[in-house]
This record gives structure tokens, sequence and C-alpha cells, in this order.
């Protein structure tokens, strides 16, 4: 064997670690991420020659997608030309062309997965940090730090929320702005319910939001319907549903949501 391939080598004499092929897949995954950083910190030259190439790479990116998604489909025959007259024989046959399309199998699939994760208020206005944080100043005599936060939105905390000390809490969750329930409307069945409220799925606005349990309009969350009696396809009692708020808690008093069938 080759002096230079000594990684080869201790391959086949002791193995892979366990975990290769997951560190591969992850190295993979932060390569977005690492594209990121540097179309958005790079200066100059090299700039310039770092986006040429990311040009490069996708439009030779879109050209493989549209390879695969280009599928040969045995369309009807195109209208024949009347100046080239077909023999009598020939009239009958039917000459399949090859159209480049996606076939009807495969808009069918896309359509119901988008179906699947509709929801009924796709785009919400954005809330800005200034506008759902209000600053805290503290310090013992000249109020000079200002690092500390109070959320001015309704959240949600769960039942075994217990406050951080003062001294290391960064961001205060007023007790009259969390909510624990919720109205929620069955759209089939045109009922609402007031149900208990069992986490924050997703804040469209931010993912810091999610993390604080921020309710405004659009956010996901899961909801306790087992008083509703919905059954899953196993016959079991369904106990946690997700739901979308659909309206702005902060200045109704009250949070409305609508069940995600």
């Amino acid at each position: 064997m080759p002096q230079n391939e000594y990684i080869e080598r201790a391959t086949k004499l002791h193995g892979r670690r366990l975990d290769t092929e997951e560190r591969a897949r992850k190295k993979t995954a932060r390569e977005g991420h690492k594209q990121s950083e540097n179309a958005q910190n790079l200066r100059g030259l090299r700039a310039k020659l770092y986006a040429k190439e990311r040009h490069s790479q996708k439009i030779q990116l879109r050209k493989t997608i549209k390879q695969h998604e280009e599928r040969n489909v045995k369309g009807a025959a195109e209208a024949r030309d009347l100046s080239n007259p077909v023999p009598a024989y020939l009239l009958d046959r039917a000459n399949p062309t090859t159209a480049k399309a996606l076939s009807s199998q495969i808009k069918n699939k896309r359509a119901e997965k988008a179906a699947r994760f509709s929801v009924p208020i796709p785009k919400v206005k954005g809330i800005s940090e200034e506008e759902l944080f209000k600053v805290v100043k503290t310090g013992a005599k000249v109020h000079k730090k200002g690092w500390k936060r109070v959320v001015t939105k309704p959240t949600f905390v769960g039942p075994d929320f217990t406050r951080r000390p003062v001294k290391y809490e960064r961001f205060i969750r007023p007790m009259g702005l969390r909510y624990k329930k919720a109205n929620v409307t069955h759209p089939t069945l045109n009922v609402t319910v007031q149900l208990p409220i069992l986490g924050v799925k997703k804040n469209p606005n931010n993912p810091l939001y999610t993390q604080l349990g921020v309710l405004s309009k659009g956010t996901i969350i899961e909801v306790n319907v087992s008083d509703l009696g919905i059954v899953t396809a196993s016959g079991k009692i369904a106990w946690g549903r997700y739901a979308q708020v659909t309206n702005n808690p902060e200045n109704d008093g009250c949070l409305n949501a609508v069940l995600l069938i």
C-alpha cells in the first residue's frame, strides 16, 4: 500500500466509528449554513468570486432538478400536417409522442402533501422585537444596564413553570398576560369548545417567540381534545391536536383558534 493512504489502511485494520454515517450526514446538513454565512460576510473580490461560483452551482442544480422532474409520458398524437398526407393503412395507428412533463401521479401526490400542511391563516403580519419586548433598566443606584426584557404580548407557560431567580431572569412574562385555555372551533362540526393549552408548537414570526410561548395571530398551538371524543385510526381517544390562533389575543382578551384536521 502506498505511504500516503494511511487513512484507508487504518479503516481496513480498525474499522470506522459507529456514528460515521451520522457525522457525515450532519456535516452535509451544515454546508448550507456555511454557504449562507459566507454569502453574508464576504466582502470585495472574494464576495464576487464566491457569488459567481454559487451562481454556476445553482444553474447546474436547476438543470439537474429539471432532468429529474422530466418524465417520458406518452401523450396524444399531434395534429397531422395536411401538406404531408399519410397512407390509409396508417391512419388508425396511434403514434404516441414523447412529451416531457410531470406525470399526473406526481402532481397529485404533491397536491395532497401541500393540503396536509395547509392552515387557515397562511400569512400573518410580522411582529418586531421592539413591539414585543419592553426594556427594563436594572442597577442599584444608577439604572444603566438594560439587558432585561418584559414580554408585552400574551404568552403560555406550562403548569410546572418556575421563574428563574430575579438576578438571572432575562425575559419576564407577566402573570396577567398568561393564557391557559383557548376557544377552539371544530371546522367540521362547527362547535366551539374551551380547551386547555398543552404547548406552543410554532410561532411564524420568530423561533425565539416560539421558545417564549408568545401567542400571536397565526401561532400553532397544541390543545387537549380528549373531551371532544376524537378517535384515532387505531381506535384510541386522541389526546393532543394542533390548532391555529385566529385572533389578536392582546386586543380581544381571549384566545380563539381553529382545530387543524
